[in-house]
């Protein structure tokens, strides 16, 4: 009965979460012209050129709002991107801190980049040691299988949970000591900061959840593996 007691808490810390920044998000989308002038990819735009990041693209993109290392480019969603919202100005905002990250070379963003790309070679090895298991076990007269699959249980879930750790801080930094200090510093007035602060922080809260829901994957795929 605590178990289940605790496994229901758990879920709910983890789901409600999610349902919370989609309220946040949607409450603050609402297309505002009186107050703002541009839109969250003209602001994109103006950040990365004032911070001499002329290099930097801004694109509209299709698979959430983020900042791509890879190609040097804030991609953000048609509704941020066209929309001249509190949600799109400071959802750009945030995404251009990403962009000083990289830029200034700070080594946790680096090192979250870095793990990211590893992690897909991690899930391929993990991947194929779970697959091929019961025929390495028989080829190599190992033991157990029991190794072989919490081996590849690690490699794809242990790895994510690596990278969704390091990421909390990551985002974190970029919203709160790059992208508010940034809105505070003239692109929105008093009275809107609050609800930017609002935002910043349901955004930060999809990690966490994030973090928790792969512990908890993590949790029961050992418990799974060890039958």
């Amino acid at each position: 009965m605590h178990y289940l007691i605790l496994l229901t808490l758990l879920l709910l810390f983890i789901f409600l979460p999610q349902y919370w920044v989609k309220y946040v998000l949607n409450k603050y989308n609402q297309r505002d012209e009186q107050n703002f002038t541009g839109t969250g990819g003209e602001l994109a735009r103006h950040l990365l050129d004032r911070f001499d990041l002329q290099h930097v693209k801004v694109e509209i993109t299709e698979v959430g709002d983020h900042y791509d290392p890879d190609s040097k480019c804030i991609r953000l969603t048609k509704d941020k991107f066209e929309g001249k919202t509190l949600t799109a100005i400071t959802v750009a905002t945030h995404e251009l801190g990403h962009a000083l990250q990289h830029a200034g070379k700070e080594p946790l963003f680096l090192l979250r980049s870095r793990l990211a790309q590893l992690s897909v070679w991690a899930t391929r090895v993990g991947s194929f040691l779970l697959f091929s298991a019961p025929f390495l076990v028989l080829i190599t007269r190992a033991p157990s299988v029991a190794i072989l699959n919490i081996t590849g249980a690690f490699l794809i879930m242990g790895f994510a949970i690596v990278v969704q750790v390091i990421t909390l801080p990551v985002e974190i930094d970029a919203s709160f000591n790059k992208a508010l200090p940034l809105l505070e510093s003239g692109y929105l007035n008093p009275q809107q900061v609050p609800a930017a602060r609002k935002i910043l922080k349901a955004a930060a809260w999809t990690y966490v959840a994030g973090s928790l829901a792969s512990l908890l994957n993590f949790w029961r795929w050992l418990a799974v593996l060890k039958r």
